[in-house]
């Protein structure tokens, strides 16, 4: 065989050869497995039409007075203690009534002096009268035993006043209640020596409760005297009250940015102590709207979107949605439908019309 035959053949067995892998080539890519189906989490979208708002805060009385001595005094006696039921005129505390007692004898000793001088001058001006009818008098002598019956009747009248002032601040010596109410703190202890006005107990009236809760600045707006609260208490879920506003705080706290609300309840049980913890809820209508995690967030190009799983034919798509309100855990949004199955996580490599796989019912979440 020449050299070109040889060149031939070499020729003929490359282009089978190519031909072949060619042929291989084709097959291989036939034979490729499609995609798998991506199975994503998801949650089913139920819009919620009325919103919540909590406030937690404490039971306090309306009506409370700081007890104080009107003399001052060494305590010896307190018959009460933070927590016990008092009623309205019972003695709750005293002071050493060693001093005061004496001031009473005091009194009574000049009411007596002042007594007998009147007495003395009332006698006087009597016989002055008989002596100046018979003539043997001037009238003169007898306006001095009158003036001098006066000064005594005016004396009697000074005592009489100072006797009443000693024993009322011998009455001073017991600390009384004005009303019925608790003791909800102590100021002073046996033994202590107290000023006068200086407090030693508190006493709350318990008839009438309130609700004191602090509301933040952004949201007092929607807030006015006179609406509604549910009053919940925390200590046992299952006991509430009804309540209204009574007072909402002219300024915010410096620091919290929030005002002071009271709520008077409406016939409380006697649950609701004072110092019990408690929500006050109250229910707003909103916008339909859903609380998704905040890994369903999808913000491209200033918009805000999330992936939405059709289950028909179990492909994805986006739907833009408005922001509510967010957090860092979770965003409230809105434009979605009841029932719409709502992608919650690996937003970021999902693609238009992908095929996808819906987890069994139960364990979207």
């Amino acid at each position: 065989m020449g050299i070109s035959g040889k060149l031939r053949l070499q020729t003929r067995i490359f282009a089978g050869v190519s031909a072949l892998l060619l042929v291989a080539g084709c097959s291989e890519q036939h034979e490729e497995e499609p995609a798998p189906v991506r199975p994503v989490l998801y949650v089913k979208a139920e819009p919620q039409v009325q919103r919540t708002y909590g406030f937690v805060g404490t039971v306090q009385p309306r009506y409370s007075a700081n007890l104080a001595f009107r003399t001052l005094g060494r305590i010896v006696s307190r018959d009460v203690d933070v927590g016990d039921l008092v009623k309205q005129g019972e003695t709750l505390a005293m002071i050493d009534p060693s001093a005061l007692d004496l001031g009473v004898q005091a009194a009574r000793a000049d009411l007596a002096s002042a007594e007998a001088q009147f007495a003395n001058a009332s006698a006087a001006e009597e016989r002055q009268s008989t002596l100046l009818r018979q003539g043997n008098i001037s009238e003169s002598i007898y306006d001095a035993a009158r003036q001098a019956l006066d000064a005594a009747s005016a004396g009697v009248e000074k005592a009489q006043a100072a006797l009443s002032q000693a024993e009322d601040q011998r009455n001073y010596a017991q600390l009384r209640s004005d009303f019925n109410g608790v003791v909800s703190s102590v100021n002073a202890q046996v033994g202590q020596v107290v000023g006068a006005g200086q407090t030693v107990l508190t006493v709350a009236r318990s008839d009438t409760r309130e609700a004191v809760v602090d509301i933040p600045d952004s949201m007092i707006g929607d807030i006015s005297i006179g609406m509604p609260f549910d009053v919940i208490l925390q200590s046992a879920p299952s006991i509430r009250a009804r309540g209204r506003i009574r007072e909402i705080a002219p300024q915010s706290d410096a620091a919290t940015r929030t005002r002071r609300v009271r709520i008077t309840l409406n016939e409380p049980q006697a649950a609701f102590r004072l110092g019990a913890t408690i929500t006050a809820t109250r229910r707003v209508a909103t916008q339909p709207s859903v609380l998704l995690p905040i890994s369903a967030l999808l913000e491209e190009g200033g918009k805000t979107m999330v992936w939405v799983v059709d289950p028909a034919t179990q492909t994805v798509r986006t739907q833009d949605v408005s922001i509510v309100a967010r957090n860092g855990y979770s965003f409230t949004a809105g434009n979605i439908a009841d029932g719409t199955y709502v992608v919650t996580a690996g937003v970021h490599s999902l693609e238009a019309g992908q095929k996808v796989k819906l987890p069994q019912e139960g364990t979207e979440r």
